[in-house]
Order: structure tokens, then sequence, then C-alpha cells
């Protein structure tokens, strides 16, 4: 299983969010850029990045800092949030960043995903947002009347292959994060499943694992030093 450590940012700077409320921002000290350098010297590959302003203005506002972070460190980069054209998907292919993902426009025009996916293959993820078990879209201050599981089915229907589920009544709570929907959904699906929201220690990364999920994004619990990089890239063994 992949570790993907994460960097969450609002006007250049690293924050974390509690169940997806921007006003909960708690902003770090650390730079993206240092962010970024801290987690490769702790063994990460592996980087996964969200443009927070860009989630809900539908516009890569933050592109220039990713684009430095891809050009910084030998790392998989992953990115989402604002990514609603096939015009900001190739910039950010063309800078180095390995794989877009697509949420807000998932849900509004399925039938771009399935172009993008046809075009771009394993290079374009989706990410699927829960609240009370549905869709969330436009950085997670809407909420959709899809069942999120079903959505994920959409999605595997069309030629998606990879899926990002968060459980945004679990993440940045630092109380665990919610092992009975990945079970649902590695039972229900053949998709490459991350798992995102609320991961806090080493035990859930092994029953993460233990799932044969793709990967697991960690976040605020490494931040808050409740998590240790190091052992959960081990543990999980990448």
């Amino acid at each position: 299983m992949i570790i993907f450590p994460a960097i969450d940012i609002i006007d250049g700077r690293v924050v974390r969010l509690t169940k997806g409320d921007y006003s909960s921002a708690k902003k770090y000290l650390l730079t993206p850029e240092q962010a970024a350098e801290e987690f490769c010297n702790d063994g990460a590959r592996y980087l996964h990045v969200v443009d927070l302003d860009g989630a809900k203005s539908g516009n890569a506002d933050n592109a220039a800092t990713i684009e430095n972070i891809v050009k910084k460190f030998d790392m998989f980069v992953e990115v989402g949030g604002g990514i609603r054209t096939e015009e900001q998907i190739k910039k950010y292919l063309d800078c180095g960043i390995r794989r877009v993902i697509l949420g807000t426009v998932a849900v509004k025009n399925p039938g771009f995903v399935s172009r993008m996916t046809a075009k771009y293959g394993d290079k374009i993820s989706v990410g699927v947002d829960a609240k009370d078990g549905k869709v969330a879209i436009s950085g997670w201050e809407e909420t959709t009347g899809l069942d999120a599981v079903e959505f994920c089915k959409k999605m595997q229907d069309i030629g998606v292959s990879h899926i990002i589920y968060t459980d945004i009544s679990k993440d940045g709570c630092l109380q665990g994060t919610n092992l009975s929907i990945y079970k649902v959904l590695c039972q229900t699906l053949l998709l490459k499943i991350t798992a995102s929201g609320g991961i806090t220690d080493m035990e859930e990364i092994e029953k993460l694992k233990e799932m044969n999920l793709y990967a697991a994004i960690v976040g605020k619990a490494i931040y808050e030093r409740k998590l240790d990089l190091k052992r959960a890239i081990e543990s999980a063994g990448e």
C-alpha cells in the first residue's frame, strides 16, 4: 500500500481543515516546499497536494506553488482542487505532475471525466468526498443527493481506475478513519481505492493494508506528530 502524505494549500500556506470547514483552517509555519522536503527526508516517494482555494473557485489558484514542488523534488505528485478543464489537466501533466484528481467536475459533467480517462488513462483520478454518505462538491461546501458508493460505481463504469474516498466527518479530527466504508468499497469495486480522512495511528495503516487498498493519505496526524511518517511507510510496505 502506498502512503501519500498530504499538503493542503490556502493562500500559499500549508493548512489542515477539520471536517472540511474552511473556517477551521489551522495554518502551519511550514511552506508547502518545506513540508515536501520534510516528507521526502522521511522517505516519502509519493505526495498528495490539494489547492483548497482552487477547490472553491474552480481555478488553479496555487498552481505556481505546486509546480515549484514538482520541480524541486523527485516524487510522484498527485494534485486536486479546481481542476475542471482539459487545459488545466494538460498544464499540470506537462509540468511533471503524475496524476490529477477530478472532483466537482466528475459530478457535474461525468462525460468530461469519461473523455479525459479515455485520453489520459490512470493519470486521472476521481475524488469522492462524502458527507453523511452523500457526495459533496465545491470544496465540500455543497452536498448533493448522490449516494457516494453508487457514485463510485458510476465512475468505475465510465472507465475511471482510481478513486480517492474521503469521509468528511472524519477528516482532520484525529479520531480515526471510517474503516467500514473502505471494507464496503473493497468488496464492491474493482477500482484502485485510496483512503483519506482521519487516519491517525499505525493500527489503522495496518488494517487498511490488510484490505488491499491501493493507498492511504495521511495529513493532520503527521503535522501534529500523532503518526510517524517513516513508520507508516515501512508498515504499508510500499
